[in-house]
């Protein structure tokens, strides 16, 4: 007989995962208003065959009505002397993309240039789980943009391999 487990508090979901080290990426889009993105450590690719990558975003967060609207998305991968970089695209209420050299895409979403790499993609599907939503994408393009070492956040802070 199984027995019942309840689910654990976020507090202690939280101190958990701390000790989860991630990579550090910035997701973006444009639906023509402007590019738009933020800061993420919840990426990971899915499919090889074919090529699928997901992320988790806030479901309050002011990037997912653009990725929504825009269909497509890239996923720039920060290098570990980015982290000012990864705070700025965390921080709300300021220009995140000012003062950045960013390309564009085959979909038409923003890249940023000095990024490890990056993927482009078509968004597939989209679900609401808790608090967040899971957001599929089909890659469509990917590229290295510099050699360097990664980006990572483990324990509530920003480090490298």
């Amino acid at each position: 007989m199984l027995r019942q487990i309840q689910p654990v508090e976020a507090s202690e979901f939280r101190s958990v995962m701390r000790g989860f080290a991630t990579g550090v990426t910035v997701a973006a889009a444009d639906s023509g208003d402007g590019p738009t993105g933020t800061t993420m450590n919840s990426f990971t690719s899915v499919s090889l065959e074919p090529p699928l990558v997901l992320f988790c975003i806030g479901c309050g967060s002011r990037t997912w009505p653009v990725v929504e609207r825009a269909g497509c998305f890239a996923v720039s991968f920060l290098c570990a002397d980015q982290e000012p970089l990864a705070r700025r695209f965390a921080a709300p209420g300021v220009d995140r993309f000012a003062g950045q050299e960013v390309v564009t895409a085959a979909t038409g979403s923003p890249v940023l240039a000095e990024a490890a790499g990056f993927v482009d993609c078509r968004m597939v599907d989209a679900a609401e789980l808790g608090d967040h939503r899971v957001v599929v994408g089909l890659v469509v393009a990917a590229g290295c943009l510099r050699d360097a070492k990664p980006l990572v956040f483990a324990d509530g802070g920003y480090g490298s391999v």
